[in-house]
């Protein structure tokens, strides 16, 4: 009789963080390539829904994934997800305008909402809670690995090939990938009767879409827009949990909102995501727009804060042994408050060798931020929950990215117009060609400087906010009890 397969760990987790790698390599390279990609489709104004739409959309199929996850096995919907993405980079990939781009985002995010949180949720299957922070931790190896590749890659496709090919690299990843899962990962699911939370899902949609978008609107001439937006977020939100409470199988259970630790870890996560957004899509911006540095040194100025994210992810795994998770927080939050003071403190002659530092100072704080908080949330629930659980901490970091980007847009976005418009020899089109290497050569040497000014005016303004993000995380972990028992 032939022996029954059984998952074959190893390969399962490389395929899982050549995964990681496939979504990591993907924020690093769109960073690289967004400044040559809005020189060419002219689309500076547009710039923050080329990362909005997709971090959104990543939002609202997270939980939904989540809860398939438990209910149908991690394998189906981690195929289903991959496939979404391989197909949403294709059409990324063959896009000529800027509309047309941001709507292959949408499909390309709906399929990532799978790939991190399913990633996590099979580590955390097929690896015991001892070991599961250092695979966690080694999974980050995989933003280190594309940190280091992106820039290259990026640059060379950007400066030698076309921008839209720094989207195609993600299908025969996306294929060498699906095949790998689809033959190595064996589950022995019961498949429950799928009892899916419409309502509640209908309801979350509209949540985040209606927040989101009154987000995008506040610097709207019509106040009524967002008013109005904002007043179906609150609606939906009322509706939401009354659903909730009633619904037999909820997307999200209430229940894990009465775990102290659960709650205010996922918001610290959500916070700090917020950061780290403003700090991967813009530093690129400020390279190239203000400091006139190549698409791949540009993508380079991010690149420590990848290779350390790993390190630190690693040492977390260690302190979560010895230490409760607020604590753990305290030392992430110092090297955070050094790393946004140094972007807001940064003259507009800063060296490159300043960003690396802070860079390097940055990955520290976001490695044991994030590791820290994936792992408490996942270990302050049942083994049936660590699904929603961990789709729940991914929808938090990615709420977070996605609204903060859309406030960041906003910022820039007002800064760069006021500035324009003090100096009437300035135009919208000309920040525009700033921002892209390959075209701020065509602008008059003479307003060179003044133009520089007003784009860095404006990520000086984004990385202000980001302090008080930094502020607020610091305040939420002051909330936190101690809980040296946590991971026992």
């Amino acid at each position: 009789m032939q022996a029954k397969r059984k998952t074959n760990v190893k390969v399962v987790t490389v395929t899982v963080f050549v995964a990681t790698f496939m979504t990591a390599i993907e924020g690093t390279i769109v960073s690289t390539a967004m400044p040559t990609i809005i020189g060419s489709l002219h689309g500076v104004s547009l710039m923050n829904w080329v990362f909005s739409i997709y971090l959104l959309m990543t939002a609202l199929s997270t939980p939904i994934y989540g809860k398939l996850a438990d209910i149908l096995g991690r394998k189906p919907v981690f195929i289903f997800g991959l496939v979404l993405f391989t197909l949403g980079s294709l059409l990324c990939g063959l896009s000529q305008s800027m509309l047309t781009l941001i709507l292959a985002r949408v499909v390309q995010g709906i399929g990532a909402g799978s790939i991190q949180p399913i990633a996590f949720t099979i580590i955390a299957d097929i690896y015991p809670i001892e070991k599961r922070a250092k695979v966690i931790g080694l999974n980050g190896s995989s933003w280190g690995i594309a940190s280091v590749i992106a820039p290259l890659l990026g640059g060379f496709i950007v400066e030698k090939l076309s921008w839209h090919w720094v989207f195609m690299i993600n299908i025969p990843i996306g294929i060498i990938t699906i095949g790998l899962i689809w033959y190595f990962l064996i589950e022995n699911v019961e498949h429950k009767e799928a009892s899916i939370d419409y309502k509640g899902t209908i309801l979350l949609v509209m949540l985040l879409l209606s927040l989101m978008l009154g987000l995008q609107n506040l610097s709207s001439s019509n106040i009524l827009i967002p008013i109005g937006l904002f007043a179906v977020t609150v609606i939906s939100l009322i509706a939401f949990i009354y659903v909730e409470k009633r619904v037999e199988d909820s997307i999200i259970p209430l229940s894990l909102f009465k775990n102290k630790t659960f709650v205010i870890q996922n918001l610290i996560a959500l916070l700090v995501s917020g950061y780290l957004i403003g700090f991967e899509a813009y530093l690129p911006t400020w390279m190239q727009g203000v400091k006139g540095l190549s698409a791949s040194l540009g993508g380079f100025a991010v690149t420590p804060s990848s290779i350390m994210w790993v390190i630190a992810s690693l040492w977390a795994g260690t302190l979560l042994k010895k230490m409760a998770p607020n604590k753990i927080i305290y030392i992430s939050l110092v090297f955070l408050f050094m790393s946004v003071f140094g972007l807001i403190l940064a003259p507009i002659n800063a060296p490159f060798w300043y960003f690396l530092l802070v860079a390097t100072i940055s990955g520290v704080g976001f490695g044991l931020t994030i590791t820290t908080t994936t792992v408490a949330s996942q270990s302050s629930v049942t083994h049936d929950e660590i699904g929603v659980a961990t789709s729940f901490n991914t929808l938090c970091r990615t709420i977070g990215q996605s609204l903060m980007v859309s406030i960041f847009g906003i910022v820039l976005n007002q800064h760069m117009i006021n500035g324009v418009a003090q100096n009437k020899n300035y135009t919208m089109d000309m920040m525009n060609k700033l921002i892209d290497p390959q075209t701020a050569g065509s602008l008059p040497t003479n307003l060179l400087p003044g133009l520089r000014e007003i784009l860095f005016n404006g990520l000086h303004g984004i990385y202000i906010v980001g302090f008080i993000l930094i502020l607020m995380t610091l305040l939420l972990n002051l909330l936190e009890f101690k809980n040296n028992d946590l991971l026992n």
